[in-house]
């Protein structure tokens, strides 16, 4: 069965077919509702209208060619949980109504000590 998000290792070799289809969004250090949008905007190529708000988002993500995603977080040192919660909402609302896109979220190692 098929699921909007997948969570990876990022020494995984299990989804490799998957990225290397994928949209890469960039983010570098900081994950917040500006970094995101504005990342995802540039890299789905989201037209002029589009509102920097989550609405916005869903729908340009909807009608967009897009249909996999990647987001690294393995560079990532802060995570606004609010916002990054609600990016993934957005997936797997517009997913299960529209079957895409779907996201691969590559997760930092765990320190195993």
């Amino acid at each position: 069965m098929s699921q909007a998000i997948y969570y990876v290792n990022p020494d995984s070799t299990e989804h490799d077919n998957a990225l290397q289809q994928a949209t890469v969004i960039p983010i570098a250090d900081v994950l917040n509702k500006h970094t995101l949008l504005s990342s995802l905007a540039a890299v789905c190529h989201f037209p002029s209208y589009f509102s920097y708000n989550w609405d916005s988002a869903w729908d340009c993500l909807t009608d967009s060619d897009v249909t996999k995603l990647v987001l690294d977080l393995t560079t990532v040192t802060n995570i606004t949980t609010k916002d990054f919660t609600m990016f993934q909402r957005i997936i797997e609302d517009a997913y299960k109504e529209f079957g895409k896109p779907q996201l691969w979220i590559i997760t930092p190692p765990t320190d195993s000590a």
